[in-house]
């Protein structure tokens, strides 16, 4: 790397050789073997599973405190932090990306598909009683009855939390700026609250949908629609929550100035991703 003087960082920092792209290129050979261990129904699948999330972790926590050491230490400079954002920024963008799939699977079913299957030259090939109407239940006897999940209440409460949550990260952000440690603390706490409710609710309604709708993934096209995008959804509040939690620590530790803390910043554009994809869901997986 470039030299350091004064304490300044350096001018082109080059980061010093890393075990961690090894481990978790480990972490990913376990995954693949125990994915097609357990979908084959091998015994060694689960445990090997189980090892790639435990090596995975491992990696997490090494890798990331790697760099934490380094930017604390004062090694990052704004061409780093330049390629932090742009980094951050196309992750979010795949995410984008990786939702309009999803997004994308749910509107040719619903707006393309349904109507060219129930047209009179293609409803020959689909059973005597096809209906072109969504929800589609699917043929008699092969998917069983079922009720659609409303937007009242859980929904609503869920979208009311998550909207909640990013104001009150946006607030933490504005007190980081202001150098009003306390107040970041509390409102970041506040924000992974909300979230961790949200997820709650989240656990509750597909509880609900399972046992009192009937709703399962294998409930035809609009099933498997849901959990995906939905589940998926999840995850990535999931995801978003342990961020929080990583900087609600830091934030405790000392870390960050008002004038530097992409971490928290990165974080937070996740968590507003995150927000906005939510409200996508509501309107087009429970209202629509």
């Amino acid at each position: 790397m470039g030299a350091t003087t004064h304490g300044q960082a350096p001018y082109y920092f080059v980061p010093a050789p890393s075990k961690w792209p090894m481990v978790g290129a480990i972490s990913m050979f376990f995954f693949m073997l125990g994915m097609s261990g357990t979908v084959n129904g091998a015994g060694y699948g689960p445990y090997a599973l189980a090892l790639s999330f435990a090596i995975l972790v491992y990696m997490f926590f090494g890798w990331f405190a790697a760099v934490i050491h380094e930017s604390e230490g004062g090694q990052y400079n704004h061409r780093v932090d330049a390629s932090f954002r742009w980094s951050m920024s196309w992750f979010i963008f795949s995410e984008v990306m990786f939702f309009a799939a999803f997004f994308g699977a749910l509107f040719y079913a619903r707006v393309i598909a349904m109507p060219w299957l129930g047209d009179l030259d293609h409803k020959s090939f689909i059973w005597p009683d096809f209906s072109a109407q969504w929800p589609n239940a699917g043929p008699a006897g092969i998917v069983e009855s079922f009720q659609t999940m409303g937007p009242f209440w859980i929904p609503t409460i869920n979208t009311a939390l998550l909207l909640a949550s990013g104001v009150t990260l946006t607030i933490a952000h504005h007190a980081l700026r202001e150098d009003h440690r306390s107040k970041v603390i509390f409102w970041l706490g506040i924000t992974i609250l909300l979230g961790l409710i949200f997820l709650g609710c989240q656990a509750y309604e597909y509880m609900h949908a399972y046992a009192d709708l009937n709703l399962k993934l294998s409930s035809g096209i609009f099933g498997s629609t849901f959990y995906m995008l939905t589940g998926f959804h999840g995850f990535h509040v999931t995801v978003g929550a342990i961020m929080l939690i990583v900087i609600w620590f830091r934030v405790r530790s000392g870390h960050f100035k008002p004038s530097h803390h992409f971490a928290f910043e990165g974080a937070a554009w996740y968590w507003h991703f995150v927000d906005v994809v939510w409200l996508g869901l509501y309107v087009v997986v429970y209202w629509l």
